[in-house]
């Protein structure tokens, strides 16, 4: 699958925390063809630190997405963007201000969940697409389907949010402060004024060890890792974290990754209201999966969106699939999650087919 990255500018965009953004970009991907109709578009929303890169090679949902996959760009008319306050396209800290021509760094304003799917809402338009077959994503992205669902019902046929929640518990909070005190206490971090110099490669490569060990569960580290040594001083599990924390350095901004834990763990979808009331006639479809393992986004988490819906007689299936992987599991188990997706959304466009005639 061949895709290239796209960049759409807007004038401007207004913000939850009161600042209005002039201009923004949006980087954004495309797999498939959107019909005639223009009814079988699918938004894929990544997680934390995705990008638009979602399918292909090396797409990070690249055995979900695709010919014959979970969603099948034969069929559909997948979309993927950037979200704001990120660092791979999209307006971020490390956008130049056009008031200082300089890096925003951290005056960069408050952004919010709200605020990133307000963006996509103008992408989406900006397709032409007038109402999405559906919104997908796992864990941040998860937040951004359930966003989408409350904020523009009348857009969005179907949902999918995949091990996530409608509000971080205290522990996902504390996860996300530990990485960016890391940050912060690397001295090159500079206050966010580093982008004409060294950046906080130490301190970022630490935050990212850290929420990498959130994403495993015991079991997956120890079939993985066990106590094997690499050598006679360094444990197995400690090359593996260090490498994917320097990993991480090389593509992505510690800013980003600061404004972006925060905008998840602000988020919350009781803020305008009771969860059950939120959903109250909303004729959006949901599909919710969690994973057995995942101890970041434990099922609680899902089920009390599912009870919320139910409650209000929403049509909703719920699954909590069994898997040994944590929270990756929505990135790595692709069987039970592809014959899910593809019943669910063959269903949606169907119904939809129907309503249309």
């Amino acid at each position: 699958m061949i895709s290239s990255t796209a960049t759409v500018t807007f004038d401007s965009l207004d913000l939850d925390c009161g600042v209005t953004l002039a201009p923004v970009d949006c980087a954004y991907e495309t797999y498939g063809t959107l019909n005639s109709e223009k009814s079988n578009g699918i938004l894929v929303a990544h997680a934390f630190s995705g990008d638009a890169h979602a399918a292909g090679d090396g797409g990070w949902w690249g055995n979900m997405i695709g010919p014959g996959k979970g969603f099948d760009t034969d069929q559909y008319f997948v979309i993927c963007a950037n979200v704001l306050g990120g660092c791979r396209g999209t307006t971020g800290p490390g956008s130049i201000n056009p008031a200082t021509n300089g890096p925003w760094g951290m005056t960069f304003p408050v952004i919010t969940i709200s605020d990133m799917v307000r963006l996509q809402k103008k992408l989406i338009d900006h397709l032409g697409i007038a109402r999405l077959l559906a919104v997908a994503g796992g864990s941040m992205g998860g937040m951004q389907a359930l966003e989408w669902a409350v904020s523009y019902p009348d857009q969005v046929l179907a949902a999918l949010p995949i091990a996530t929640t409608h509000r971080h518990s205290a522990q996902q909070i504390a996860f996300n402060e530990v990485g960016r005190q890391a940050i912060m206490a690397d001295p090159d971090w500079q206050g966010g004024n580093y982008y004409d110099r060294r950046p906080p490669a130490r301190g970022l490569a630490v935050a990212r060890m850290v929420g990498h060990i959130t994403y495993m569960s015991d079991e997956s580290m120890r079939e993985k890792f066990g106590r094997r040594l690499r050598n006679s001083d360094e444990f197995e599990v400690e090359s593996y974290l260090r490498y994917r924390g320097y990993k991480f350095v090389d593509r992505f901004d510690a800013n980003s990754y600061i404004y972006i834990t925060r905008a998840m763990d602000i988020y919350d979808l009781t803020q305008h209201g009771s969860l059950p009331s939120l959903f109250e006639n909303i004729d959006t479809r949901f599909l919710v999966i969690s994973f057995t393992s995942d101890w970041l986004y434990p099922s609680y988490q899902s089920l009390e969106i599912v009870s919320a819906l139910r409650s209000r007689n929403c049509d909703v299936a719920y699954v909590n699939l069994q898997s040994a992987y944590g929270h990756d599991a929505f990135l790595v188990e692709v069987k039970e999650q592809t014959e899910l997706v593809t019943g669910f959304l063959k269903s949606t466009a169907r119904e939809a087919s129907v309503g249309r005639k």
